[in-house]
């Protein structure tokens, strides 16, 4: 299923060690035909291959869930609201205290950053 949404197979997995992962890799990625999806387990905190990132993520919209009692549907907007904090007003420690959007040039200007992205996007016409 995951080639029919992207279009391709993914060039590296990184998964920790629960062996239904495994299971699912040999199904869905493995292959005698280069070139051949990476299978990286059992993966730690530290080192060249971490799936940290995805974690904090997971953990974020879980916390958020938990108040919601749930996520009814797939479309619900929470998704690209948490997207929209975590780029334009949640600073990030391994950016020196920058969002993403700072951190690549972008300036956002206002005490309130929530209100002037509301108000920058009501500005914006509608196609």
């Amino acid at each position: 299923m995951e080639r029919q949404i992207v279009g391709r197979r993914h060039e590296t997995l990184i998964k920790d060690g629960l062996q239904s992962y495994k299971e699912a890799f040999l199904k869905e990625f493995y292959t005698n035909n280069n070139p051949r999806s990476r299978h990286i387990n059992a993966i730690k905190f530290t080192g060249p291959a971490n799936n940290n990132k995805m974690e904090r993520i997971n953990g974020e919209i879980r916390d958020r869930e938990k108040t919601m009692r749930g996520l009814k549907t797939k479309e619900t907007s929470i998704f690209k609201g948490m997207q929209v904090y975590h780029n334009y007003i949640l600073p990030h420690e391994g950016l020196d205290g920058k969002t993403p959007v700072e951190a690549c040039g972008i300036e956002l200007h206002g005490e309130n950053k929530w209100l002037t992205l509301i108000q920058n996007a009501s500005l914006k016409k509608t196609e």
